[in-house]
């Protein structure tokens, strides 16, 4: 293993730690903002369009959402050690990998479809 894998590994977090979400869920990130010597928790909450890098150590998130009108989009590195956490609020029903149709999409035709669990009839 060369010196460049070593460090990419040394920064990896454990599979336990890493958030299980997918695209389409709304979920809040809890990112650690340096501002002069203060830090302070920021939280963004919105929709995951994409996810790129798959497992690796460079692996990323793209997150949207809409304030004040105008949308928002925000990437964050899954291993970083600024990512707090990522919680899902809701799990969303999507057949696509990326959703980059949702930028050109506002008000009530941007939502996603909650996933439908389906109920076991009793006999």
């Amino acid at each position: 293993m060369n010196l460049l894998q070593e460090v990419e590994q040394a920064q990896r977090r454990s599979d336990d730690a890493l958030p299980k979400f997918n695209v389409g869920d709304t979920v809040k990130v809890h990112f650690r903002i340096v501002e002069g010597e203060k830090e302070r928790i920021q939280i963004f909450e919105g929709v995951v369009i994409a996810r790129n890098g798959g497992s690796s150590s460079n692996a990323n998130f793209t997150v949207r959402r809409v304030a004040f009108n105008e949308g928002v989009e925000r990437i964050f590195p899954l291993h970083s050690p600024r990512v707090e956490k990522v919680e899902v609020i809701r799990e969303g029903q999507v057949r696509r990998a990326k959703l980059y149709y949702l930028r050109d999409r506002s008000g009530k035709a941007a939502r996603l479809k909650a996933k439908g669990y389906t109920k076991t009839e009793k006999s």
